[in-house]
């Protein structure tokens, strides 16, 4: 046991990004905020260095991402070699890429402010509590789905659900939990809303990853490869699990089961904070 816990000591930051891989891969795709969790989890955790936390979180995002992508491989192929010939396919790649104009513009005009102003704990508590009531709300009202497949939303949809998604840049909001709100208020069901979440997180999780690269180089030569890949693999193995399982899931059930662990979650942060 000594040595086990020796070598645990060791090499603490490896746990830690083992967790944190986890625990991004578990949340990125589910309307509870990955970003929030990651947030939660490396103040509880401690993390030696604030700066590379905030640009960790963001980096392994990429093993998530990359497992929606191995899944969806066969219809991202069929897309790029139909997009050309047939106008459903380019309507679709069009309509992702005006939702995901919103948060590229916001993301690049205001990503210095965010990561300085609202990478707080106590934001994202506060955020898990009220998206868990909205949660709670939508799933209560009686909404009439006119849209049951993601290709088929309108345009003015697509990008309506666009600036819906800008609101998730609050840590705690949650991306996923952003755009399937939005996607049902506008008319899809549950099942149409989740899926397009997805399609949505692939250039918008990219697109993250690739400034959060650039901007943290720094940070990635000083030797921390080794934390990131660790992070990375298990984000990509926990990641895909949820893709694989999550539709199945809301067209069986309602969100309770997410609105009530943000709410749990989140006043559990606020009591640990500001009472222990």
């Amino acid at each position: 046991m000594a040595t086990i816990l020796g070598l645990i000591s060791a090499h603490i930051d490896l746990v830690k990004a083992a967790v944190l891989g986890v625990v991004e891969g578990l949340t990125e795709f589910l309307p509870v905020s990955s970003t929030g969790h990651l947030l939660l989890m490396e103040h509880f955790l401690g993390w030696g260095d604030a700066a590379f936390g905030k640009s960790f979180a963001i980096l392994i995002q990429l093993g998530a991402i990359l497992a929606l992508l191995t899944i969806y491989f066969g219809r991202l192929w069929a897309l790029a070699t139909h997009m050309f010939t047939q106008w459903a396919a380019a309507r679709f790649i069009i309509g992702v890429l005006i939702a995901f104009l919103p948060a590229a513009v916001i993301g690049a005009l205001a990503a210095s402010y965010i990561k300085s102003h609202l990478f707080d704990v106590r934001v994202v508590c506060i955020m898990f509590i009220i998206g868990g009531f909205i949660l709670l709300g939508v799933d209560r009202m009686n909404l009439k789905p006119r849209y049951f497949e993601a290709t088929t939303f309108s345009l003015p949809m697509y990008l309506a659900i666009g600036f819906c998604q800008t609101v998730a840049m609050i840590p705690g909001v949650s991306r996923s939990g952003a755009t399937i709100v939005g996607a049902m208020l506008f008319g899809a069901d549950r099942r149409s809303a989740a899926e397009f979440s997805f399609w949505l997180a692939m250039p918008t999780m990219v697109g993250a990853f690739a400034y959060e690269a650039f901007k943290s180089r720094h940070e990635l030569a000083s030797g921390n490869y080794l934390v990131i890949a660790v992070g990375f693999v298990f984000s990509f193995i926990f990641g895909w699990i949820v893709v694989k399982t999550f539709l199945r899931y809301v067209q069986r059930h309602t969100f309770a089961l997410f609105a009530w662990w943000r709410i749990i979650v989140g006043t559990a942060g606020v009591y640990a904070i500001y009472f222990l």
